[in-house]
């Protein structure tokens, strides 16, 4: 089981925790946490198991009284939940295929509950891999209608999570605070300098020597949310627009996957704009692999 937990800092929060776990038969394996000073804000994050057989729903309610004290926002998670996931994808199909890939072997261990498109590109390859596929064309005329079919599949399939999947739609300001902190987009790192259908030959005409990607929350602001994930790979005179645009979608790729299993193991915590992401610990990835 996992606990996580943010609250304003004060002494002694460490301590109550680990208390009330030891008194309530829990034997902590991993244990990370991070004190903001300049925010005043403190997070947590607990792994344990339960050695007298006390379920998640026992220690939620004999964790009240502490989790007041603290003032804290705090969750009890079960290790053995897959987390239901909604994937969201247009006309570039790498991040699905990586994602669809990873799902298989077990190294994201989720459900798929719906892969939802704007287009039919993608929906042999989504039926082939055993999975629904959802086709909601978005037009200017449309789009509220479209994002309300959208709202209506997370409510029927009970999605936790969305992934944007290299989805080139804009979601509205009313979904993304319907869904806040559960929506998850990756692009390419050239914005905002380099925007358009094709950022990579501006990149390459610029000569830039860095290619990357970032993951975050989406929100109203666009492109702009809390950053979960970010990588780079480098490039040379010597490469070509071909060469950034395959080098871009494998570090896309890489990104997205490390942004979901970091979200699905309850290793991110919103802290204003930005976020506080706790690594996997030496040790215990094997175990989130496999949930």
């Amino acid at each position: 089981m996992v606990l996580t937990v943010a609250c304003p800092t004060q002494r002694g929060i460490v301590a109550a925790v680990a208390s009330f776990l030891a008194r309530h038969g829990c034997n902590i394996t991993d244990s990370a946490q991070f004190d903001d000073l300049p925010q005043g804000r403190f997070f947590m994050r607990v792994s344990f198991r339960s050695e007298t057989g006390s379920g998640i729903e026992t220690l939620r309610a004999a964790f009240a009284e502490t989790a007041a004290t603290f003032g804290m926002d705090h969750a009890f998670h079960s290790a053995a939940h897959r987390m239901r996931v909604l994937v969201m994808v247009s006309n570039f199909g790498h991040c699905l295929n990586d994602l669809l890939y990873r799902h298989r072997i077990g190294a994201l261990p989720i459900d798929v509950v719906a892969v939802v498109s704007n287009h039919a590109t993608y929906r042999t390859v989504v039926e082939q891999a055993g999975l629904p596929f959802h086709l909601i064309p978005v037009t200017a005329a449309n789009k509220p209608q479209a994002e309300a079919e959208l709202l209506a599949l997370v409510e029927r399939t009970g999605a936790e999570l969305i992934v944007l999947a290299r989805y080139m739609q804009v979601l509205s300001d009313r979904l993304c605070a319907a869904m806040s902190g559960r929506i998850i987009n990756i692009h390419h790192s050239f914005l905002p300098s380099f925007k358009g259908a094709n950022p990579y030959r501006q990149a390459f005409e610029r000569g830039v020597k860095l290619i990357g990607a970032t993951a975050h929350y989406v929100t109203a602001d666009l492109d702009e949310g809390p950053i979960i994930e970010q990588d780079a790979v480098r490039v040379t005179h010597a490469q070509s627009p071909e060469d950034y645009v395959s080098l871009g979608r494998d570090v896309e790729a890489q990104v997205l996957a490390r942004a979901i299993h970091a979200h699905i193991h309850h290793r991110v915590f919103p802290n204003g704009g930005k976020t506080v992401v706790f690594p996997a610990s030496p040790g215990s990835y094997a175990s989130e692999r496999m949930g």
